[in-house]
């Protein structure tokens, strides 16, 4: 059963990364999509590659595991999984010897043969073969016909499509198992997934392990734990703890949002956290988002926990009387926000429920939309340019099924911004069903240093909120109009895109974010006053740094310098002390360079601002 999982996980939330599709689920299906499934998918070559040996991996588990139970196994972004239940226990020491038997059942070559089963006959067939979860899957479908994939000995209850022959498989690997509860709920079975990796040569799989190495050594929770930037305790599950260094970092991430807010015309605004539940019942997340909210009560009535600015942004609006003349208005807010988040999908930084976005709503008139959107493009491009990212993949994200206001209004809405986006030369894709629940919206994906893509920035054309508070500013004419609401975010939530530039940057932050910007060595102790007067003034400048006085070796220091990947190390000697200077040596570098104080500063001055050009 692998294409009607994959389907319906694209049916309940958006996967950008291999780490977010291991947590997918398949839940809230809707008959008439599954009965859109009966035929066989579309599948490129790789990707029927892919199914195929997910197949394969089933069928190998079957001649060395008899009695185990087949849950559900997708191809993936780069390559496959598949969910079961072993007959006993099994730990990873298995994944060598599956791989064999998949080699051997490659070498046999026998063809995938597709059968149409009645629900009956696929009912029967499974059960004859202890296959309980496809039994309910079958049930669940409600469908008259059921497709099968028969090879060899092994039959699968799947819609294909799939390789002429298992020989025609190319270059796989089994990586590692987790654990998977049965369609994603805590109520049902844990099962073993077991992840592989599926190429189309040898040298692409190599390549693609070899980046799996390096993310691995640019891991955000373990480069977080060894640079002591934040942690995780079970008291605040999902929520991180940022100590003082991580907080530097978070603040600068701030701070140079704010200066973008400066230059594009934003004023920033404060809002509560905890607001009555009928503010959520007006705005429509009650309904479309309960699930993902903390609810509680205050003086006898039930509050929430904001998951979202964009109603206290509406409030604010709704307190004074606009004229066009003032449109458009840009509230920016960095207000903690909170979303329940299964336990199952938390991952570090990237995935928490407790964070604050760098977001914003701008109320406008229609006529002002495609400027604003033009506005928000540049934002981006320039955060984007600093943080050395490359031009983003671009999706149009339509109207979900769940999603609230008329087909006139949404068929407006997205008209305008995919208008937006051609004006603005952005090369796009259409990604449908996937926009906000009340409106249509345009997402930005980066790619990182080791190619991975992120979803990062957002802007979102909504009609409905200002509707439904009711939200007017008079015209030219002194006729009184809604505006249009534009949520925006640039780098999203802080939070995980914290996580994103740690594993981009590997830790070695830009100069302007590091938490620790230079650091004094003192070649011996007579050169340490020297160090420590000439910090003192670096910090009264606002820089940070410190004075490595401790009488460990050179090599030492500069070891520990170069493992807290501090930008700058400034070595002491008799000579830079007759000279009023330091020897200065960038992280990353061999060569050291004379800067006298006076450069040091200079340098350090320009290299503090973002939004100048760094060399």
């Amino acid at each position: 059963m692998i294409r009607i999982f994959y389907h319906s996980r694209r049916l309940n939330e958006k996967v950008s990364s291999l780490n977010h599709l291991k947590h997918a689920r398949i839940v809230g299906y809707m008959e008439k999509e599954l009965e859109e499934l009966l035929a066989t998918p579309k599948l490129s070559a790789l990707e029927t590659m892919r199914h195929s040996c997910a197949h394969v991996l089933a069928h190998a588990i079957t001649r060395l595991y008899p009695g185990s139970q087949f849950g559900v196994g997708p191809h993936i972004e780069h390559g496959f999984y598949y969910d079961i239940l072993f007959p006993e226990h099994v730990t990873e020491d298995i994944l060598p010897k599956l791989e064999d038997e998949m080699k051997k059942i490659i070498k046999e070559g026998k063809p995938f043969v597709r059968k149409v089963l009645s629900k009956e006959e696929a009912v029967r067939f499974f059960g004859d073969h202890g296959q309980l979860f496809k039994i309910e899957l079958i049930k669940d479908l409600n469908l008259e016909k059921v497709g099968t994939y028969e090879e060899g000995a092994f039959t699968d209850m799947c819609q294909g499509p799939h390789l002429e022959n298992t020989s025609q498989i190319k270059a796989f690997k089994l990586t590692h198992m987790a654990g998977a509860y049965w369609r994603g709920s805590e109520k049902n079975q844990m099962l073993t997934r077991i992840y592989g990796l599926c190429f189309n040569s040898n040298k692409e799989l190599e390549e693609h392990l070899r980046l799996l190495e390096e993310a691995k050594k640019r891991d955000h929770r373990k480069l977080g734990k060894e640079l002591d930037l934040f942690s995780f305790h079970q008291e605040a599950a999902a929520m991180p703890f940022f100590h003082p260094r991580g907080a530097i970092v978070y603040n600068s991430l701030q701070n140079f949002i704010r200066k973008l807010y400066t230059k594009y015309g934003y004023e920033e605004v404060i809002t509560p956290q905890i607001l009555d539940v009928d503010l959520w019942h007006k705005s429509g997340h009650y309904d479309n988002y309960k699930e993902n909210m903390y609810f509680s009560q205050q003086d006898e009535r039930d509050v929430a926990m904001k998951p979202m600015n964009c109603p206290c942004h509406a409030m604010i609006f709704s307190t004074n009387q606009h004229s066009y003349r003032e449109l458009p208005i840009r509230y920016a807010d960095f207000g903690r926000l909170h979303r329940y988040e299964r336990s199952g999908v938390t991952a570090g930084l990237t995935r928490v429920r407790s964070f604050a976005q760098d977001d914003a709503h701008i109320f406008c008139t229609e006529d002002q939309i495609g400027e604003e959107v033009a506005d928000l493009v540049k934002m981006i491009r320039e955060a984007y340019q600093v943080f050395g990212f490359p031009e983003p993949l671009v999706y149009l994200s339509t109207r979900p099924e769940k999603s609230v206001g008329s087909d006139e209004m949404w068929k407006k809405a997205e008209a305008f911004l995919e208008e937006a986006i051609k004006k603005n030369n952005l090369n796009f894709k259409v990604n449908p069903g996937d926009g906000a629940f009340y409106g249509p919206k345009i997402d930005f994906n980066i790619k990182d240093a080791i190619g991975r893509y992120h979803q990062l920035s957002t802007i979102q054309l909504d009609f409905s909120m200002p509707e439904r508070f009711g939200l007017e500013y008079v015209d030219a004419d002194n006729s009184r109009k809604r505006p249009v609401m534009i949520h925006r975010a640039v780098l999203g939530s802080l939070e995980r895109f914290m996580g994103i530039l740690i594993e981009h940057c590997s830790g070695a932050f830009p100069f302007w974010v590091a938490p620790l910007q230079a650091r004094f060595v003192p070649i011996n102790d007579s050169h340490a006053e020297y160090c420590h007067k000439a910090a003192r003034k670096l910090r009264s400048l606002g820089f940070r740094v410190d004075v490595d006085d401790s009488n460990n070796s050179m090599g030492a220091k500069t070891r520990e310098a170069q493992t807290q990947k501090i930008p700058y190390m400034l070595a002491v000697g008799d000579r830079e002390i007759q000279a009023n200077s330091f020897s200065a040596r960038k992280y990353g570098e061999k060569v050291s360079n004379t800067l006298t104080e006076e450069q040091v500063i200079e340098a350090f001055t320009k290299l503090s601002d973002p939004l100048l050009p760094q060399q």
